[in-house]
């Protein structure tokens, strides 16, 4: 039963996940995401990046629609870095967090894509809206 299931059953690891430092300009992001949206099957809409610090460390969230504000004015956008128009990360799962606490933060916050943080500190997932309604939908038509 999906109780007993944990994000770290259901996440995709961040190596799998596109995701980019946060000096990047946004024009190369604009450039990874196309290539994660057209050339992956892990991956089949990356409706964000997850922007990192030299560390390591989630610092925020680049989305399509993020950039797509700046499209219009292609070259201030080439110019931009990641992090002048990345959003902070506001809620996050722990590996060890139930699935349904995910489906929980999702609903609540209108999120389909969460990170996974180990320890309060090592970013080391992704869980999407689509994984936790699998997985929750599997154990409903069993029950």
């Amino acid at each position: 039963m999906f109780k007993d299931k944990t994000v770290e059953d259901i996440m995709t690891g961040i190596s799998n996940y596109p995701h980019v430092p946060y000096w990047f300009a946004v024009s190369k992001a604009a450039g990874i995401a196309r290539l994660s949206l057209y050339g992956s099957r892990s991956v089949p809409f990356p409706l964000l990046l997850f922007v990192f610090d030299e560390s390591y460390n989630l610092m925020g969230t680049l989305s399509l629609k993020d950039m797509l504000k700046w499209f219009k004015d292609p070259e201030r956008a080439a110019g931009r870095q990641v992090s002048e128009i990345m959003k902070p990360v506001k809620f996050h799962l722990d590996p060890s967090d139930n699935i349904y606490r995910a489906a929980e933060l999702m609903v609540e916050h209108e999120l389909e894509i969460l990170p996974v943080i180990e320890d309060k500190m090592d970013f080391v997932g992704v869980v999407s809206m689509l994984d936790v309604f699998d997985n929750l939908s599997i154990d409903l038509l069993n029950a």
